[in-house]
């Protein structure tokens, strides 16, 4: 674990970073914790199912910093499932709903779950990855079933009930592995990033409270979902954090599920505080539904996973009368650590650095570079990822000496602020999410009419980065880019998919045959 930063006090040898949760809220028993779809959870009654849920995965057999999966859809059992394996001090390795049961199957062998939770319109995407995978898990316990269950699972609530709740939180530590998120690579399989209990209350005391502002009046709503670092954060650690109310949505984030929850259409609440991403905020401008600045609450707009087009921050804000405090975070630093300031915005940057966090920017030869020469990005600050798990290569390329290297490049501006260039590697940022370049070239090329495949980024109309791939086919050979399309879709999880697809009779290489995807990008940005 990183030292405490100084505006921060440290931590006892003994920390639980559920029980110190629960702790928390302890003085509002009556209060709304979470509402979703099917109901509001109080405070008093998170309290009692956390310990519930730790209680029944103990009397699995489950051993202590042992995993347990959580594919769950957001809503109400979410927190329940994930901080109950953290009180028990088990290990909860949340993950992405939007993948496929070969990607499941991995991750359960990866990392050796012994239970998993799940939300009933997932279970078949599970069913079919144990299938696939040699590791056997104990027991599959199922969050609002859809169909009948096999004597092998078990309904959530009846698991919940089996037993009494659990007297005491298991004895861990700061440093001791609280959970797992899979972060993605530019090649390979999905790291499993391992963080402390301590990480995420450095997240929430430094960023949530020192530049949010966050407090218990906030109804905290977010389109990034739970499964990711920076939803985690704003849906769930953060606002427990300080006793906020959080609105749950298990559904897609679309302008209109979204609309519906600003309007007070669940639970009858309006949140105060919205997380999104570029790429949302530009389809809710474009909707013709878009709501009035009166019928809102919004006092705090937030956003990272790409980089915000100062047009679109500012459009909003003309909108709205709120600006978007822009951010950057990773999952191996849990959450955001350069940021604007809800009193202090600089569109078309990233902001300055969250106090308690320390940025490099580093050249080649890893010496610092001057102010508006980019660099690679390095930050020091204690919520940074213990380990990718049984990647050592990767864990020492990455964690270096206390410094986390993000794979982004950046520019230090003349007033300390800093602008984003790019990523160091070929991965792509999609809507928030990563895509590697290679695992879709590698499916493309799967279908028996294509040659060669590049990928490459390219902006839209609004600035926002899509997906192109450049395709080469086979003497004689047919597709059409639909085809192709929906050949990706059926192969990989459906985000991946290449929104445009153009056929070239061949692709730009060096003398030795690696593609030279830079210069696609150079013809691209010259309209050729």
């Amino acid at each position: 674990m990183s030292p405490a930063p100084t505006n921060v006090a440290p931590l006892p040898a003994r920390f639980n970073f559920a029980q110190h949760l629960l702790d928390t809220n302890a003085c509002r028993p009556s209060k709304a914790a979470f509402i979703d779809d099917h109901g509001t959870l109080g405070f008093d009654a998170l309290h009692d199912r956390v310990r519930r849920m730790a209680a029944s995965l103990r009397a699995l057999g489950i051993k202590r910093e042992e995993r347990v999966l959580v594919l769950m859809h957001d809503g109400c059992d979410w927190p329940v499932a994930f901080l109950g394996a953290m009180y028990a001090g088990l290990v909860p390795v949340a993950v992405n709903t939007l993948l496929t049961a070969d990607d499941y199957a991995y991750m359960l062998e990866h990392s050796r779950s012994q239970a998993a939770i799940v939300s009933g319109a997932l279970l078949p995407a599970l069913t079919a990855a144990m299938v696939k995978s040699d590791h056997e898990v104990h027991k599959v316990v199922v969050s609002h079933p859809v169909a009948p269950l096999h004597p092998s699972e078990v309904g959530f609530e009846a698991f919940l009930q089996a037993h009494a709740p659990a007297p005491r939180a298991a004895a861990t530590g700061p440093d001791d592995p609280g959970f797992w998120l899979y972060s993605s690579g530019s090649t390979g399989r999905p790291k499993g990033t391992v963080h402390s209990h301590a990480n995420p209350y450095y997240t929430c005391e430094l960023y949530a409270k020192g530049v949010l502002g966050l407090c218990e009046d906030d109804v905290c709503f977010s389109a990034a979902k739970l499964f990711f670092a920076y939803g985690l954060g704003n849906a769930l650690t953060f606002p427990l954090s300080v006793g906020a109310t959080t609105i749950l949505m298990g559904e897609r984030p679309t302008p209109d599920a979204t609309f519906k929850r600003w309007l007070g259409g669940v639970g009858g609440v309006k949140p105060t505080v919205f997380y999104g991403a570029p790429t949302g905020f530009a389809g809710m401008l474009a909707h013709p539904q878009l709501p009035a600045r009166e019928a809102v609450a919004l006092r705090l707009v937030s956003s990272a996973g790409e980089a915000l087009p100062a047009e679109l921050g500012e459009r909003f804000k003309r909108h709205f009368g709120i600006d978007i405090v822009d951010g950057i975070g990773s999952t191996e630093m849990l959450h955001i650590f350069i940021s604007n300031r809800p009193d202090r915005v600089r569109y078309g940057s990233t902001g300055w650095p969250v106090p308690g966090y320390e940025i490099e920017l580093r050249g080649e030869g890893g010496a610092p570079v001057a102010d508006g020469e980019p660099g690679d990005l390095y930050i020091h600050g204690p919520s940074s990822a213990m380990m990718y798990w049984g990647n050592q290569a990767k864990t020492r390329e990455t964690f270096q000496g206390g410094w986390t290297k993000s794979g982004d490049k950046y520019v230090r501006n003349d007033d300390g602020s800093y602008t984003y260039g790019g990523r160091s590697d070929d991965m792509l940022k999609v809507s928030g999410i990563y895509v590697s370049p290679f695992e879709v070239e590698a499916t493309l090329v799967q279908h028996p009419a294509v040659l060669e495949a590049a990928v490459i980024g390219v902006p839209d109309a609004e600035g926002l980065t899509k997906t192109k791939a450049f395709v080469v086919l086979k003497a004689g050979e047919q597709v059409t880019d639909a085809e192709l399309k929906a050949f990706v879709k059926d192969r990989l999880a459906p985000y991946k998919y290449p929104r445009q697809i153009e056929f070239v009779a061949d692709l730009p290489k060096t003398a030795t045959g690696k593609i030279q995807r830079y210069k696609l990008r150079e013809k691209e940005a010259r309209g050729a």
